[in-house]
Formats: structure tokens, sequence, C-alpha cells
């Protein structure tokens, strides 16, 4: 038995024709198991056979002070970051600024990351992240846990990242959009509300995917 206890180890118990799980001590158990479990009668208990009282879930991002977006970017998106900083600010946002403050080249990877971890530790709501296309960054940002980031080159794409996919990151490009485009982009982002209902189970799974290869999980399973 790993000591993750995932949604696929569930549903491999299930299609065994177990009506109850051995949990090991000390397993993570992620919410989506947890759910699809209690869902489908699937009983999870301790290897002596009680129940596992509080399965251990992926440890949660902590509340972030609300309206708060940390902002960075590298050298190519430093052009448009001062006025997409100032149209969060003018939308009743408070920014913290983690650079790049110049055109002078630097490496993107730096500056995603400082985003992506004033979300992960709570210290921001949101975070914003340009450079050249956005790619690279979001690709930074999702290997933060608890993160996730979203290139959005349109408001459509903004609106379904936040409403459908709870994404808490946005990356930009500046140099396939242009800055007034940016600036509706990121206000669709800023306004948008996650709508839970069917997404929230479909959010689950991608921190059920992440729990797999968090530290003590034993890797993919």
């Amino acid at each position: 038995m790993p000591r993750l206890v995932s949604e696929r180890t569930v549903l491999d118990a299930l299609a065994a024709g177990q009506s109850a799980l051995a949990v090991p001590g000390g397993a993570l158990v992620t919410a989506l198991a947890r759910d699809t479990a209690r869902d489908r009668g699937l009983r999870l208990v301790t290897e002596a056979g009680g129940p596992a009282a509080t399965p251990a879930d992926p440890p949660a991002l902590p509340s972030a002070p609300a309206k708060t977006l940390a902002v960075g970017c590298d050298h190519a998106g430093f052009d448009v970051k001062d006025a997409l900083a100032e149209h969060a600010r003018s939308l009743g946002w408070t920014v913290t600024d983690v650079g790049t403050n110049s055109t002078d080249s630097v490496d993107y990877p730096d500056f995603a990351y400082a985003v992506a971890r004033l979300v992960h530790l709570g210290r921001a709501a949101a975070g914003l992240m340009i450079d050249g296309v956005g790619v690279g960054s979001a690709m930074v940002c999702n290997k933060v846990p608890g993160v996730r980031a979203a290139l959005c080159p349109s408001t459509f794409a903004a609106f379904n990242a936040r409403a459908h996919n709870d994404a808490n990151v946005i990356t930009l490009g500046s140099r396939t959009m242009g800055v007034e485009v940016c600036k509706r982009v990121l206000a669709e982002f800023l306004a948008t509300d996650f709508e839970g209902g069917r997404h929230a189970r479909r959010v689950n799974k991608i921190a059920d995917v992440e729990a797999r290869f968090l530290p003590g999980a034993g890797g993919a399973a």
C-alpha cells in the first residue's frame, strides 16, 4: 500500500470488490479519495481495524487578506507591469510588487516563483506575472503547491480560469497582448468568483494529482 491514498487507490479497491480499505499509519489521504470512498460506500479503516478518523489532506493554503495581489514580471513584461499594477489598485486591490524593476535581462522563473510563493504562503489572494508570452511563467507558478496559474489571452479565458478552474494566478504576455487588452483581461480575472458546484470536484482532482507527488506520498499512484 503506498503512503498516498488517492482517488485511484479507492477506485481500484472498489473494482476489486472491497468494502473496506486499510489505511496505513501516517498515510496521506486526499480529499477526493475520502469523498469518493464516502459516496461509493467504501470504509477507510486503520490497519488495526478501526475507522480512519481524520485522514490527512495536502495542506491548504493559508487564508490571504482579501483583494491582495502579488505582481511580478521579467524584462519583457516590465513596460506594462506598472500600468497593470495601477489598474489593479484602481479596482480596489492592494498590490505587492516583487520586480523586476528595469528592462535589464533577467530570468522569468525567479519572478514567477516570487509571485507564486506569496500566494502559496497566504500573503496574497491572487498573483499576476507578465513575461513575453506568459507560457513559461505559468509553468513555473504551477510547480508551487496550491497554485493554479492560467495564461489568459482573452477576457473569456480569464473568466473561465476563475469561474471553472479556481485559478489564483494569472499570467499575461506583453509581446502578444496590448496593454489595454491586458487591463481588460486582468479586470475580468479579478472580478470573477469561482462557481463551485460541478467544477469543485474537478478542481479537487487537480489537487489529487498534485498530492501524489508531495513529500512522503511515495511518488505517483
